[in-house]
């Protein structure tokens, strides 16, 4: 951090920091885009996982290093925003994605809807015999071969652990449905890794068969030539409300703000669609002008009937049970 801040201070441009998920492919993207239409400004990133960034952005509440959050569940930054960590902006483009993606008070909005979707080795097995649906995760012949991205400090995965114990709590009216699936999948799990693109390597070289990870990431890698298949779970994949935010206290408040303007700009959105497979959560654009493998994603994925505002409620009470009292407990 010490290193990005002297690099700022040292450039006659406004910095822009940001602290994101989404990795290097699209950041990448963005910060070249964003600074071709603002040569006044100097895009600076830090790529973690979302829970990391909230971690971060509360360490620093007293002296905020960061201007944006930029990518993460719509649940994190929900805790971030009773934390008052985020500053209220409406930008242009508010009414052109769902109501559910529009924070209270215009602290945060979406700005893409994330899948996650289970992920098998190319190269060891057959499409036929990949899982189909969450319960398949849960078959013998899988047991030792699951890795998981530690949910803990990912936001996507914490998405799939909070719809699995919501889905058991629909049923029964009790959490403990839930936790005592995510005990025989920790059966299953040979590890918990530390992050994506670790994961994705360990797949890649079969240390496990099978994973949960979203979508973009993985559709990346193969285009990337790594042999990654993915299923679309049968009763339904949680689609992420990917949300993005100014920071409390922003040190470049007004670029902040342009930033995340330009973010669900009609241009930006179709830019990440096209080049970083990001799904845009604006629903004005026309179909046509989307590419072929989100027209396709539209078509055949089912979305899971998720109560999200159960979720950013209950999550972190969840994963720290689930932490306390669920990994690395069942083998």
């Amino acid at each position: 951090m010490l290193v990005l801040l002297a690099a700022c201070a040292r450039d006659d441009r406004t910095p822009l920091v940001i602290y994101s998920p989404h990795g290097r492919d699209l950041l990448t993207l963005l910060e070249r885009r964003f600074e071709q239409l603002h040569p006044e400004v100097d895009v600076r990133w830090l790529d973690m996982g979302s829970q990391e960034v909230y971690e971060r952005l509360r360490s620093e509440r007293a002296n905020p290093q960061a201007d944006v959050w930029f990518g993460g569940p719509a649940a994190i930054f929900a805790r971030g925003a009773r934390d008052s960590l985020l500053a209220p902006f409406r930008p242009s483009w508010a009414g052109a994605i769902d109501a559910h993606g529009r924070a209270p008070g215009d602290v945060y909005f979406a700005a893409y809807e994330t899948p996650a979707v289970i992920v098998y080795a190319e190269q060891a097995v057959p499409p036929d015999r990949a899982p189909q649906d969450w319960d398949d995760l849960l078959l013998p012949r899988w047991k030792g071969q699951v890795l998981i991205r530690d949910p803990l400090a990912s936001g996507t995965m914490r998405a799939v652990w909070g719809m699995i114990i919501e889905r058991g709590l629909k049923q029964t009216g009790d959490t403990a449905t839930g936790f005592q699936w995510l005990r025989r999948l920790d059966a299953q799990t040979k590890e918990y890794v530390l992050n994506g693109p670790l994961l994705d390597q360990k797949i890649v070289r079969q240390e496990g068969l099978v994973t949960i990870w979203d979508l973009p990431d993985i559709l990346l890698n193969r285009r990337d030539g790594l042999p990654l298949g993915y299923r679309f779970p049968r009763s339904g994949t949680p689609v992420i409300e990917d949300a993005i935010a100014v920071v409390r206290n922003a040190r470049h408040r007004a670029v902040a703000e342009a930033f995340v303007e330009y973010v669900g700009s009609v241009a930006a959105q179709l830019l990440a669609t096209r080049e970083a497979y990001r799904l845009p959560a604006r629903l004005d654009l026309v179909a046509d002008s989307l590419p072929a493998w989100a027209r396709a994603v539209r078509r055949e994925m089912k979305a899971a009937d998720v109560d999200w505002d159960l979720l950013a409620a209950h999550e972190a009470d969840w994963m720290r049970y689930w932490d306390r009292n669920v990994r690395g407990r069942s083998r």
